[in-house]
């Protein structure tokens, strides 16, 4: 039931004690985060699970059709040989092996219409199915829950709902935690409780729950974002080229393979490739080098079921054999493994490991397989139980403000800003913090700030509104 107008305008009046100030001055932070990040929490939530279980059933592109073995499968070159007569004028660009013997081989075919993926049956050289890259259910999802399906705009608009969530995060558990002892009563909800009671009761404990793993998906996914990820965490731990050793190194960087959602290990995105055409390298191929013979070295050196290769693009592109967990190529991280190739010689030019990675990108490559559910069925559960969890937090936080507020409105009603203000320096400096560590947070809490100061402290109507 909602509180009258009345009501909610003492709580203010009645607010005499300290810590009942600095509660109330945490409860309207974490108001006001929850209004603008609980919609992307949703839609992270819930295209989270969709990649999730797409991924486990069906595979991102059509990895999981099944086939029948018979005998030992065609060469590599015959099974291309069917996926080009598929696609007219097509290019071959890439090889994905199957997991097992019992599953079929895709390739990546492009021509005029853009890129193709064909289906394979690897024993009989016969075209299974065909279909538009990335244009998948799972694709879809991965495209919403990364960028809002617009671009740059969606992608800081995420960057800017998960560093404010840092914020929700941490007045969340300041408003959670027990205040009279007893450290474990906040993981335990009151089940005697009804109305709007019982949901505080209940979001309050599962948001201790979950606190660690929120924070943990939270880094995890702004080291993807465009701001924070790409232009201060990653720039300094990605792989230096000066490891390859002494080989040329083309203009491109590996992020140019990513040809849409991120396909190449985080740490190497914005390390540049190796170039052919030098007599570079080492353990190079005897005989011709082509697709054949690259896939019996990939074998050779220790590559087991699915792995995908890249084929050379241009006249100093190289072959690539890569296995990265974030693709489901495996369920280890840590046998995270690329490989580039002289696409004349068909010696190896770079070797690059989970090993040879700093520490935040070795991070990053078990962070990324966390966060993505890629460890097999039980992270699959795991990830699709924290989802419920941010939903139900959601939805809770939302039926908690509509019992909230005054009767018969249906303005924002913010929790009410003390009249004097407890700590204000420390909440100026930990402001500071977060700006300076999540610059897309601060630049919101600024504009907010300042939209405050200019508009709605000329507008009363529009400030009750929104206050």
């Amino acid at each position: 039931m909602a509180i009258t107008d009345s009501q909610f305008s003492t709580l203010k009046a009645t607010d005499h004690g300290r810590s009942t100030r600095l509660y109330r001055a945490a409860w309207r932070w974490h108001f006001y985060a929850g209004v603008f990040v609980i919609p992307f929490f949703l839609i992270l939530a819930v295209t989270g699970m969709m990649m999730l279980w797409i991924a486990w059933i069906d595979g991102r592109d059509g990895e999981k059709t099944a086939v029948v073995p018979d005998g030992a499968p065609l060469a590599v070159s015959v099974q291309a040989d069917a996926a080009l007569a598929a696609v007219p004028d097509g290019k071959l660009v890439q090889y994905v092996a199957p997991r097992n013997d019992e599953l079929a081989a895709i390739f990546r075919v492009d021509n005029a219409d853009g890129a193709q993926m064909v289906v394979v049956d690897p024993y009989r050289g016969e075209v299974l199915e065909q279909f538009n890259r990335r244009s998948g259910w799972y694709d879809w999802a991965d495209s919403m829950h990364g960028e809002l399906r617009i671009g740059v705009t969606g992608d800081r608009m995420i960057e800017i709902a998960a560093s404010l969530g840092i914020v929700l995060l941490a007045t969340g558990l300041f408003l959670a935690w027990p205040r009279d002892g007893g450290m474990a009563r906040a993981f335990i909800p009151d089940l005697r409780a009804r109305g709007r009671q019982l949901f505080k009761s209940l979001h309050a404990s599962i948001g201790a729950w979950i606190a660690i793993f929120l924070f943990f998906f939270l880094i995890s996914g702004l080291s993807w974002a465009g701001v924070w990820g790409g232009k201060l965490v990653q720039a300094w731990s990605s792989f230096p080229a000066g490891k390859y050793g002494d080989i040329p190194l083309s203009e491109d960087i590996h992020a140019s393979m990513n040809h849409g959602p991120k396909e190449v290990p985080w740490a190497l995105e914005q390390t540049p490739m190796p170039a052919s055409g030098s007599d570079k390298g080492s353990d190079g191929i005897d005989g011709p080098v082509d697709i054949d013979s690259i896939d019996a070295m990939a074998r050779k050196i220790g590559y087991e079921g699915r792995y995908q290769m890249n084929l050379p693009s241009g006249a100093e592109g190289v072959w690539t054999l890569s296995r990265d967990s974030m693709n489901n190529d495996s369920v280890d991280p840590t046998s995270d493994r690329v490989v580039h190739i002289d696409q004349y010689s068909g010696k190896i030019l770079a070797d690059i490991r989970f090993e040879d990675y700093s520490l935040m990108g070795k991070a990053m490559a078990v962070g990324i397989a966390l966060h993505m559910g890629t460890l097999g069925l039980w992270s699959v559960l795991a990830n699709t139980l924290f989802c419920l969890s941010v939903i139900f937090l959601c939805l809770s936080g939302v039926i908690m403000w509509w019992k909230r507020r005054p009767a018969g409105q249906f303005r924002l009603a913010a929790p009410p800003l003390p009249a004097d203000m407890p700590l204000w320096q420390g909440a100026v400096v930990v402001g500071l913090v977060v700006s300076l560590a999540f610059p897309m947070a601060g630049l919101t809490i600024a504009t907010v700030l300042l939209f405050d100061w200019l508009v709605l402290s000329r507008l009363p109507a529009l400030k009750r509104v929104l206050g």
